[in-house]
């Protein structure tokens, strides 16, 4: 009897002792990475394009009217008339010298073309006059043709355009006069006065497409391109710094009345989420390259659910199951009251979850006990998917103290896993609509001096969860079209 009455004060004693104990059970690592974007390539399709009335007006100055002039004394006009009397050839005249003036003058010059060709057109009329032919007639002749020229444009290393102008052209009506019998033809002699207007053509247009100072302009807008772009605000901050790495030449585009240069500037496209990055250091201005067959803006967008906003849901969903009332094996129904509720990422791509509560059984009001208890959860998703759920939901650090068991078999009832479990899942589809649509709104049109980025996303797809000490973090990689657009 007396053994009986020591074993009951012992076991109320330790009871008594129970009441209120904290449970003290050491939280998991902390990990404080942020998430790690690769590093991707983005290839721009820039064009600049100047007016071909402006290049057409210049040229109409630069190139002379009258082509070319002739005032010359020929000895021989006209060869010796000679008659075959069938004995011997009698020359009945001899050879006619004459005077020739005369002068080929150009029409109206229209530029155009289409493609890469660029064309110079112009109407030609010749009128030469033999005078005093054989000292006695004069005549006029006159001629007429369309001269089209076919200009192959490029650029040289530093960026300056040269031009290569291939002429064709046929006379309508060649320029001759017809005496005594004989055609005197002058169409070889203008032939050879328009050879030097192709020249001309050829140094002229390039100086005149030089005016549109690609070089200058280019090497304005080189430096500027190495920069950050914010794609998000908030929620996260989230950046995209650009490093232009080449431009390549695409060749010249006529369209209409435009002639466009088309260049590809290739780019190296990093995230970085919070602070604004530091902008990389500019390079200078290199030499063209081949374009490339990749084009398109490549990068990606972090959408985050800070883990703040885990926390209630976690909570409520606790206590929810708490007002369902709980019953644990060998203790009976427990009376349970859950508090805070704390999440942040820990090793191995885990969560940490830390849940304070306080728990007494019904069976023995003095067995009751009070702390927080560490758990450990993984979260995942499908690629495409914007749905988070949560699996392998565990105690993070057991006891052996009998007290402490009563919230470790607590938090071991598969019903409360899963309400932890219901509350760290998260659908990501709200804040994944906003965030991109602030991105678009970030690169869709942005100016850069007189340059004007123009993008549009046309391809957006997720990738798996990355838990990060900023929060759990949804890469969504964005691909589009995007060109640079010279806009003075």
């Amino acid at each position: 009897m007396e053994s009986r009455s020591i074993v009951v004060l012992a076991t109320a004693s330790l009871l008594v002792n129970a009441c209120g104990h904290k449970v003290r059970v050491p939280p998991p690592l902390r990990v404080e990475s942020a998430p790690d974007f690769p590093i991707e390539t983005s290839s721009i399709v820039v064009p600049i394009s100047g007016s071909l009335d402006d290049v057409q007006r210049a040229l109409e100055a630069k190139t002379p009217r009258r082509l070319w002039r002739i005032d010359k004394r020929l000895d021989k006009c006209v060869g010796a008339q000679r008659v075959d009397l069938r004995i011997a050839r009698v020359k009945l005249l001899p050879d006619l010298g004459c005077r020739v003036v005369g002068a080929v003058t150009r029409g109206r010059l229209v530029l155009g073309g289409s493609g890469d060709r660029l064309t110079i057109t112009f109407p030609v009329h010749a009128a030469i006059t033999a005078e005093k032919v054989g000292g006695i007639v004069s005549k006029t002749a006159t001629g007429d043709a369309v001269v089209r020229a076919v200009a192959r444009l490029s650029i040289t290393g530093d960026w300056k355009p040269t031009a290569t102008v291939r002429i064709a052209y046929d006379w309508t009506t060649a320029p001759g006069i017809d005496f005594l019998g004989q055609r005197i033809e002058f169409a070889t002699k203008a032939d050879a006065r328009l050879t030097p207007v192709i020249a001309s053509l050829e140094q002229s247009l390039p100086r005149e497409l030089n005016k549109l100072d690609l070089h200058g302009k280019l090497a304005s807008a080189w430096p500027k391109g190495f920069t950050s772009i914010m794609l998000n605000r908030d929620k996260p901050p989230a950046w995209m710094r650009v490093t232009p790495k080449r431009l390549g030449f695409g060749g010249y585009h006529v369209s209409g009345r435009r002639l466009t240069l088309l260049l590809s500037a290739d780019a190296l496209t990093e995230t970085f989420v919070g602070d604004r990055p530091s902008d990389p250091v500019a390079t200078p201005l290199p030499p063209p390259a081949p374009t490339t067959d990749k084009r398109g803006i490549n990068f990606f967008v972090p959408v985050l659910a800070d883990y703040a906003q885990l926390e209630p849901v976690v909570k409520r969903a606790l206590v929810r199951r708490a007002k369902r009332g709980i019953s644990l094996p060998g203790i009976g129904p427990v009376e349970v009251e859950f508090g805070d509720v704390t999440v942040y990422a820990t090793t191995g791509g885990h969560l940490a979850v830390g849940v304070k509560a306080k728990a007494h059984a019904r069976t023995a009001p003095l067995l009751s006990t009070k702390g927080q208890v560490w758990l450990t959860a993984v979260p995942y998703n499908v690629k495409g998917s914007q749905l988070v759920r949560v699996r392998d939901v565990g105690i993070a650090t057991d006891t052996d103290s009998g007290v402490t068991n009563l919230l470790i078999a607590l938090f071991k009832d598969g019903s409360i896993r899963d309400s932890i479990a219901r509350g760290l899942s998260h659908d990501f589809a709200p804040d994944y609509a906003k965030v991109l649509r602030a991105a678009q709104k970030a690169i869709g049109a942005r100016r850069e001096g007189d340059f004007v980025l123009s993008a549009d996303v046309t391809k957006v797809e997720n990738g798996t969860l990355a838990v990060t000490g900023k929060g759990l973090f949804m890469p969504v990689r964005a691909t589009g079209q995007a060109t640079i657009t010279y806009a003075p």
